[in-house]
């Protein structure tokens, strides 16, 4: 069929509208990578990375095959030309344990991103266990950081999706200064005596949600810093590890409020804690943390299933540990908490002297210990509201 020259003209364009310039493929084989978990692969990473944000295309694809690569710090940095990156990972990426070669606290980092999305299946090994030794924080306040395995900052309409996080020299994943954040169907593991081996961090953040994934970790299976608001974590398996916790807060003098975080459907197994709120003393700043909610959560032999600690200090010693927090409490609810407790105070409120905690609500809590020993409560600075079935019994 002959069609007029205007007409062939459009239909060109079309197809190719949709067909080639919407979107671009980068495999990092074609740039270099081995891919035998030996040679360092880092530079093709990189100049995958470099091509696809520099792409004209509306969409930017780069893809990491099936195979063990071996790469040192790598730092994706936006802001890209496309509309949206995706990051297609099937591939196994290996930290290297050479840690003269990190100028900064962190392995891979996405940074300044807009529409990125990170799936696949594969997974992100820091081999942390040769690192680990030389990590002295759980004792010294002033501590040279490790690299964090995952980090991602000041990122926008980000998806993390089907990835692995194992064996984190220190953080497994931090989410910093981000907006409309989502991650599911993640796997994070690390030993129990792993230090510092926080599955996920997120601070000064917005519009954060973590649902369907799995975490086993040496320290808090999540952990929301200061600055949060609007934050959802759904259906995450926690254990071992320390539990979920709010803070620490209160530490530096350039921090702000946490409103906003809905905690549900989750269960913890074997952890120091369940849920946890914890404030420094003699904060630097007043700073406010509210509107939280923790709900239809097991508990299985955890040692501290609902937990408020305003005097938190995790060293020997602490010159402010005496002195009130400045963080005010307020508006927090436990709903529907279920399970066993490690320990016989299952429920410890212990709020700050100064700003005592304030609308703290406890529905429907059925907590036992697994030797069938009573529980009980303790509470400091509280006066909190009960609701439902309580075991242990509220505090007088």
């Amino acid at each position: 069929m002959n069609f007029p020259a205007t007409l062939r003209f459009l239909l060109c364009f079309c197809f190719f509208s949709f067909n080639g310039v919407n979107a671009e493929t980068f495999n990092v084989r074609s740039y270099g990578a081995r891919g035998n978990g030996r040679t360092d692969d880092s530079k093709a990473f990189l100049q995958a990375w470099k091509l696809a944000c520099m792409s004209t295309s509306r969409k930017a694809d780069i893809y990491v095959p099936r195979a063990n690569y071996l790469v040192g710090p790598l730092s994706f940095r936006g802001p890209c030309k496309p509309a949206s990156i995706l990051f297609h990972m099937e591939g196994n990426l290996k930290g290297t344990t050479n840690l003269k070669k990190y100028d900064k606290d962190v392995w891979v980092e996405f940074i300044w991103v807009n529409g990125l999305t990170l799936t696949g299946g594969g997974t992100f090994d820091g081999q942390g266990a040769s690192s680990w030794p030389f990590n002295s924080c759980p004792k010294n306040f002033k501590c040279k950081l490790l690299p964090i395995n995952l980090k991602f900052v000041s990122m926008n309409n980000t998806i993390i999706r089907g990835i692995s996080s194992v064996n984190s020299k220190f953080f497994h994943m931090g989410v910093v200064g981000c907006k409309k954040f989502q991650a599911s169907g993640l796997r994070i593991s690390a030993p129990a005596n792993s230090p510092n081996t926080d599955g996920i961090h997120i601070e000064r953040s917005a519009s954060v949600k973590i649902t369907s994934s799995s975490i086993a970790t040496g320290d808090d299976c999540i952990s929301i810093g200061h600055s949060n608001a609007d934050l959802l974590i759904r259906g995450v398996t926690c254990g071992p590890g320390h539990g979920i916790s709010v803070g620490s807060l209160g530490k530096y003098a350039n921090e702000g409020d946490v409103d906003g975080l809905v905690v549900e459907q989750c269960s913890f197994t074997g952890t120091t804690n369940g849920v946890r709120i914890k404030t420094w003393g003699n904060s630097p700043v007043a700073t406010v943390a509210r509107n939280m909610t923790f709900r239809q959560l097991v508990m299985k032999n955890v040692q501290n299933p609902i937990i408020i600690d305003q005097s938190y200090c995790p060293f020997t010693y602490c010159a402010n540990s005496m002195s009130p927090s400045r963080v005010k409490l307020s508006d927090i609810s436990f709903q529907n908490i279920r399970g066993t407790s490690a320990t016989q105070v299952a429920v410890s409120l212990v709020c700050s002297k100064g700003i005592p905690c304030k609308n703290i609500h406890i529905q429907n809590v059925n907590l036992r210990t697994s030797s069938g020993a009573p529980v009980r409560s303790y509470c400091r600075n509280v006066n909190a509201v009960y609701h439902g079935t309580q075991s242990p019994p509220p505090c007088l």
